[in-house]
């Protein structure tokens, strides 16, 4: 691999930090028929652990695995087309007979399947284009319930689905999974409040049928281990407060801490060395980088939407927002359009919220913004 700082996905064992107590947890309790609820803020590497915990020999050996990412979906026709085709495309790498068995359970998806030069089968239902959800549903559970190998199913972003306008899909969706010894699931989830009243609320259908693990950052200490490694085993040297610097300045982050590291693996040279002077000059190139895509996202927000989010973003991590200090201190108006404003932040996910205070989802989008302040 060119660059071992991989900020694209899960590479395999080599390039992963650490997280051997969740891996360990996470095998030892879903072998074990549990289903759980992964409950973390995005960016800390939540779908790389399940790609992790999934390549583990205990599971790869016993299991077919289904790792399913509904962060687009708006219904439930979205989230029966990102199921069916999440299974049809990890069912393929075992040949004809395993995906072929799973495309004949889909009966009301016949029309909608097409086959390659190659012969292999081509998904061609698309978002919004499913005909027969609830229809297509029963059926994905059905192919579940009959494989040949027992299934984990990793659902990620899975508060996705309160947004939806169809009001029964938690009840359809426990309904289907109480019945359907064959699979195991894993909720993955990044907006904590959402996630715990899904499996915390006694009134949701979801009440108490989950184990709940949360994901901390890594720790600094395994993180400069990983990083310092891996410069030596490419002919290269890192001081650790380079480590230092990046993993405080971007709080344990792991997407953040990656694309950093992986700038400043770049900027040296085979047989050199990474020192902290060249921290700022890797930041700021990837605020360079994306300089047009934060310019875009921040000319979407409304006015107001746009001094909270400085606001917030000056904070670092904004709390009490809505006291006569916050308002005061930014020049802010009444409580009521604070919150008004700090919600549709919330809703198009440039902000989200930590216990009781407010941060900019995106770190770099944060520093951006305070370059142009």
């Amino acid at each position: 691999m060119t660059n071992p700082f991989v900020t694209k996905g899960y590479a395999g064992p080599e390039y992963f930090c650490d997280r051997v107590k969740e891996t360990e947890d996470l095998v030892k309790l879903l072998t074990n028929d549990n289903n759980m609820a992964l409950i973390s803020p995005r960016r800390l590497g939540k779908t790389d652990l399940i790609n992790h915990v999934f390549s583990q020999p205990k599971i790869k050996r016993r299991y077919y695995t289904f790792i399913i990412d509904i962060y687009a979906t708006n219904s439930l026709g979205d989230f029966v087309d990102v199921f069916g085709k999440a299974i049809l495309e990890q069912l393929k790498p075992f040949g004809r007979k395993t995906w072929e068995k799973f495309l004949v359970a889909l009966r009301s998806l016949q029309q909608q399947i097409s086959f390659d030069i190659n012969g292999n089968p081509v998904w061609g239902v698309g978002l919004g284009n499913t005909p027969y959800s609830s229809t297509t549903l029963d059926e994905i559970f059905n192919y579940l319930k009959s494989a040949d190998k027992p299934c984990l199913v990793a659902i990620d972003e899975f508060q996705q689905i309160t947004q939806y306008a169809d009001k029964n899909v938690e009840a359809a969706l426990r309904t289907h999974i109480q019945q359907c010894p064959n699979a195991t699931f894993l909720f993955s989830g990044s907006k904590r409040h959402m996630m715990s009243e899904i499996f915390m609320s006694p009134s949701r259908p979801f009440y108490q049928s989950v184990i709940t693990m949360g994901l901390a950052p890594i720790s600094e200490e395994r993180y400069t281990l990983f990083a310092v490694g891996l410069f030596q085993k490419n002919g290269k040297k890192l001081d650790e407060d380079v480590v230092h610097e990046v993993y405080t300045r971007f709080s344990g982050v792991t997407s953040c801490l990656q694309r950093v590291m992986n700038v400043l693996f770049l900027n040296t040279e085979k047989g050199g060395h990474c020192t902290q002077d060249m921290v700022d000059q890797a930041v700021n190139y990837l605020l360079d980088l994306y300089s047009e895509q934060y310019e875009m996202l921040f000319s979407q927000m409304s006015e107001r939407q746009r001094i909270v989010f400085s606001a917030i973003a000056m904070e670092g991590r904004a709390q009490n927002i809505t006291g006569g200090a916050f308002i005061k201190k930014y020049q802010l108006w009444s409580a009521s359009s604070v919150m008004s404003a700090v919600k549709a932040l919330l809703d198009k996910d440039f902000v989200t919220q930590d216990g009781n205070a407010y941060i900019v989802y995106d770190q770099f989008f944060a520093l951006w913004r305070l370059r142009k302040l």
